[in-house]
């Protein structure tokens, strides 16, 4: 019994290494043939828990209309819209803050009383003030971004070494050259490790804001297909937003936060 179970998993690993996107993949299987065991068995009538064949199905129906292209598309470029915005305050802000101890003194504790407050607990004052439309779900993806961005730069800068900043400055640099060639670099890991949650957070906060305000994207493709009963459409967004997630952080922006953890000395290959 232990020898082809053996057998098995070194073939496992050897195709795993030939494609690696297999390894991401083959963790589902037993996943899904619950799923269809369960549905096979009626536990649950069908039109609350459709089978794997009958998402795809529809999954393959919304691609072929183009209605799930067209929604992924409007939700990515809100996020990457969201997200710039909130990168372009968030990494200078979390420097000032970083390298002025009255700055930090200040506004530390502010930036944790925000922090405390959800993105969705914002969306009631919010449709006051803009009502259902872009402003509002831009302002809570930034809002979701900046604050794990913001909190790691300043950890990021407060603990780059200060003997690294001696001998910059032994050595006549200026602290333009300091802040670019020392500072920066040392706080990188931590203002990717900010960057790598702050997108997760935004990602999820622009499906719950789209539930709630939006007249497109993933989120309002969920949310719309309540209406008509739809639970097929309801995996189907599922789906495609924890594979997009998982795309976008295992082969972007994990590789980049190890790539720069090694080059500054924080982990080891």
């Amino acid at each position: 019994m232990i020898a082809p179970l053996q057998l098995l998993w070194g073939y496992y690993m050897r195709w795993t290494v030939r494609w690696p996107a297999l390894a991401a993949f083959v963790p589902f299987l037993p996943l899904i043939a619950l799923w269809s065991l369960i549905v096979s068995l009626g536990v649950f009538p069908r039109a609350f828990l459709p089978g794997p064949l009958d998402v795809l199905s529809k999954g393959w129906a919304l691609l072929y209309k183009g209605i799930l292209t067209d929604y992924l598309a409007d939700s990515l470029a809100r996020l990457a819209v969201g997200a710039a915005a909130g990168m372009a305050i968030a990494i200078p802000l979390g420097v000032f803050i970083g390298l002025n101890r009255r700055a930090y003194e200040i506004s530390w504790p502010i930036l944790l009383f925000f922090q405390a407050i959800g993105d969705i607990a914002w969306l009631p004052i919010l449709l006051v003030w803009f009502g259902f439309g872009l402003t509002t779900m831009t302002f809570v993806i930034v809002y979701t971004v900046l604050f794990p961005v913001v909190l790691n730069t300043v950890l990021g800068i407060r603990t780059v070494k200060p003997e690294l900043r001696r001998a910059a400055q032994s050595l006549g640099a200026s602290r333009t050259r300091i802040l670019f060639e020392v500072m920066l670099p040392g706080a990188l890991p931590n203002i990717i490790t900010g960057l790598r949650n702050g997108l997760g957070y935004g990602w999820r906060a622009l499906i719950a804001a789209e539930i709630i305000v939006g007249t497109s994207g993933i989120g309002f493709l969920m949310f719309d297909a309540r209406r008509a009963g739809s639970v097929e459409e309801i995996v189907v967004g599922m789906i495609v937003l924890g594979v997009l997630w998982y795309i976008v952080d295992s082969w972007l922006l994990a590789p980049i936060e190890r790539a720069t953890g090694q080059r500054w000395g924080l982990v080891t290959t």
